[in-house]
């Protein structure tokens, strides 16, 4: 007889402790899971940002023009991180551009025309750009319109005021020179000093720009409100049925934007001691790209804080850099547009690579 051998068996080795998977992600390498990450890509875009214009502008390379580039950066990315917080929430502000203006208008007036300690129409300022944010949230919550329409009323609104009021109560298209008023100096070295560091003179605002990403970063991450806020941006009926404060949420991120809107107001009124009332149009796209190029996806409920930071920083280092390679302005519109589809498609990339099993 001859004998059949059996099939041998063997037994798979039993996982090791920690090393338990369902299958879909325990292969994935480390460098696509870091690349996943919106803020990781911005950073990286804007890097190769940096050594194209530090390798075809030499002037780039010198610490007062970094510190300019720096400066351009912290005016747009103050404003791009409540906006990006707003985002991540669900939601747009088309208005924040013009509310800048208003905020700074508020205040030379008050103070000027009523011939009072310049600390006063900061207040002032200050309560009106909360009132706009808080009036923007409120219709959005109360009427179930969405954002876009919201703020573009608004926008319009503010638009046509600050040319109107401004023309009738100065006369002229911009505010009287307030830098000779009571408190001027000391509200300007808040909000519009600068100092040296090595030489080289750096602007308050790029302090100020790093402590708000700072700030915005460990809300988003370790708060209950960053909670909120990704939740509602995500799906806002969920969130309301698991006792999220939808309303709250909504109205609160809204009246964020409204206080970066009075912070980059009252820089530019204590920088240039008056205020041209028909600027600030078009500035809430380069918030909303800044925002986007840092890995704020346009359907909410997914971003951070860090990516707009780099994402202002790219703006600021375009917008400078062209200028100091010495080509025509005019191509930062183009680069604007390259770098705003660029990080669309990104987005679409990472959320997809998120998405996959």
């Amino acid at each position: 007889m001859t004998q059949q051998a059996e099939p041998a068996v063997t037994t798979p080795p039993a996982p090791g402790p920690g090393k338990e998977s369902d299958g879909r992600t325990q292969q994935r390498p480390l460098a696509l899971r870091l690349l996943a990450r919106p803020e990781v890509g911005v950073f990286l875009g804007a890097v190769a940002v940096l050594i194209f214009f530090l390798i075809t502008a030499p002037a780039v390379r010198d610490g007062s023009s970094m510190a300019n580039i720096l400066y351009q950066s912290s005016t747009i990315g103050i404003m791009a991180l409540p906006v990006a917080l707003l985002m991540i929430g669900g939601e747009f502000d088309l208005s924040a551009g013009v509310a800048v203006i208003t905020s700074a208008l508020t205040a030379s007036m008050t103070a000027y025309q009523l011939s009072m300690n310049v600390w006063v129409g900061v207040i002032v300022a200050l309560i009106v750009s909360l009132a706009i944010g808080l009036f923007n949230g409120w219709l959005l919550v109360k009427t179930g319109l969405p954002s876009f329409l919201v703020t573009l009323g608004t926008f319009l609104i503010l638009q046509g005021v600050n040319l109107a009021v401004t023309k009738l109560i100065t006369g002229n298209v911009a505010t009287d020179d307030i830098s000779d008023m009571d408190g001027f100096d000391q509200a300007k070295a808040l909000f519009a000093s600068s100092f040296d560091v090595g030489g080289v003179n750096v602007k308050i605002t790029v302090v100020w720009w790093l402590v708000f990403a700072a700030l915005a970063t460990w809300v988003l991450l370790r708060t209950k409100y960053g909670n909120w806020i990704f939740a509602v941006g995500g799906n806002k009926e969920s969130s309301r049925a698991v006792g999220v404060p939808v309303t709250f949420t909504k109205i609160s991120l809204f009246m964020l934007v409204g206080f970066g809107a009075w912070f980059v107001g009252m820089h530019q009124l204590f920088s240039f001691n008056t205020v041209q009332s028909g600027e600030g149009v078009g500035q809430e796209l380069i918030y909303i790209a800044a925002a986007v190029i840092g890995g704020c996806l346009l359907t909410g409920g997914a971003g951070s804080a860090i990516g707009p930071v780099f994402g202002a920083f790219m703006f600021g280092m375009v917008q400078q850099g062209i200028v100091y390679a010495g080509w025509n302005p005019d191509w930062f519109k183009a680069f604007l547009g390259v770098m705003l589809l660029g990080a669309v498609l990104i987005n679409l990339w990472v959320q997809r690579t998120a998405t996959r099993r």
